[in-house]
């Protein structure tokens, strides 16, 4: 492996220390780690570094401001709302994630969601260790086959969500306007161009997609009341893919049977929400990729990513702003 002394690589946030291995293995290479960092020491730090891993900092033009010779970004996971693209690219410092990492935990996170409201997992869980042990006679649980599920984008996430519940006896239709509808039919599944009325036709309707100016807020009064009465939305891509406050309504009011939740709009959540106050709603905190095994292969790819740019070659299909490396030519 080639030397790479001359170059310093912060790490801010904890991760996986297989990742970390794969740093310090690199000949010479300078590893700030978040063991080595201090509120005082930390702005020295940036000003130094040349690549850096990212999980929960944010990433704004007022630290790039303070990182003058920083030229690549590595996000640990595939969202980068906490980063401002567009200052990376005026500066010509690329950003990657790590395409692959997270997807199957996501994926597997997601289908927890489905069965936990379908089963009524909490509910029943609660009462039993209250001493509750009742069979109801007519229950509200229902099976997930034979049910028709709406996934919304079909990435790498969203068509392994296709694939886990088409296993459990779902019907798939598969709404997202980036993909032909041929591919989708190829895969075995209905594409659903006509989302109004594919959103009248589903059971479960499932967020996969990421949060950007077209998505922002798609959830909202009009998208939730065109929603199949009694259906069940889950959403464990970007908080701010929702508004709140109309999903909060439709709950209430009984138009939908339930929620899962594995994003919220403000995070970290600083106080309770109105939706925790809710029976009908399963909300964990954003941890669908946090698996021991997603965690670990997020930080190996992002050492590897970080090695790649290094060594002068990365990955294109990691990168989101290829067009930084013009900004360097």
């Amino acid at each position: 492996m080639a030397d790479l002394s001359l170059h310093t690589v912060l790490v801010p946030d904890p991760i996986h220390r297989d990742g970390l291995e794969i740093l310090r293995e690199a000949p010479g290479l300078r590893l700030l780690t978040p063991e080595a960092l201090t509120p005082e020491t930390l702005p020295g730090h940036l000003a130094e570094a040349e690549a850096m891993i990212v999980r929960g900092m944010t990433v704004d033009r007022a630290l790039l401001d303070r990182a003058p010779r920083l030229r690549f970004v590595c996000r640990h996971g595939v969202g980068y709302d906490n980063v401002d693209v567009p200052a990376l690219t005026e500066r010509g410092i690329l950003l990657a994630v790590t395409p692959e990492a997270n997807a199957a935990s996501v994926a597997e996170h997601t289908l927890m969601l489905m069965l936990a409201l379908s089963r009524q997992v909490v509910a029943f869980n609660a009462g039993v260790r209250r001493g509750e042990w009742r069979v109801p006679g007519q229950s509200a649980t229902f099976d997930l086959g034979g049910r028709s599920v709406l996934i919304i984008g079909f990435g790498r996430i969203g068509t392994r969500v296709a694939r886990l519940c088409a296993a459990f006896g779902l019907r798939v239709r598969v709404h997202d306007p980036f993909i032909p509808a041929n591919t989708i039919r190829g895969l075995g599944y209905e594409p659903a161009r006509d989302l109004p009325a594919a959103l009248a036709e589903a059971d479960i309707v499932t967020l996969h997609c990421p949060s950007n100016a077209e998505t922002r807020n798609m959830v909202n009064g009009g998208f939730l009341a065109a929603m199949k009465p009694g259906a069940v939305l889950i959403n464990a891509a970007r908080g701010t893919l929702v508004e709140e406050a109309a999903l909060e309504a439709a709950l209430r009011s009984g138009h939908l049977a339930g929620a899962g939740l594995d994003v919220v709009q403000v995070e970290p959540m600083q106080s309770p929400i109105p939706l925790l106050g809710l029976p009908n709603v399963v909300m964990t905190p954003h941890v669908a990729a946090s698996t021991a095994e997603g965690l670990q292969r997020m930080a190996t790819a992002s050492a590897r990513n970080v090695l790649d740019f290094l060594a002068g070659q990365p990955d294109p299909d990691a990168l989101i702003n290829p067009e930084a490396l013009r900004r360097n030519a």
